[in-house]
């Protein structure tokens, strides 16, 4: 009869410590599928404007550079300059002006030499 007594209470007890292991899985479970705090697109759209002004400036500040046809173009780190300038030298002015800002992490050159008189 004690053992009988003895079992069943060993056999709650496997019961409880059971249901509490499972209770601190699932609950680790829904912690870690949590999702992170992603950016919104807003402030993706605000840090994009901001990267575009400083290359801008940064532009702007090199000297033999003609930055009146130039537009600059940023997402996520990725700078695209477009529009045209007089001279191929000033090509590779303005890459290297971008490349030289921070956030920068990449630099696409769609820039044209643009005919004299344009």
């Amino acid at each position: 009869m004690k053992a009988f007594q003895a079992i069943k209470v060993i056999g709650g007890a496997l019961i409880v410590v059971a249901s509490l292991n499972a209770y601190a899985q699932s609950s680790d479970a829904t912690a870690a599928s949590a999702p992170a705090a992603a950016p919104s697109a807003k402030s993706v759209k605000a840090s994009n404007r901001a990267l575009q002004r400083s290359v801008r400036k940064a532009l702007s500040k090199t000297k033999g550079l003609s930055v009146t046809n130039i537009t600059v173009r940023a997402r996520s780190g990725a700078v695209t300059l477009e529009g045209s300038v007089p001279e191929q030298p000033q090509i590779d002015l303005a890459t290297q002006a971008a490349q030289g800002v921070a956030g920068v992490t990449s630099v696409k050159n769609a820039l044209t030499i643009r005919a004299i008189g344009q």
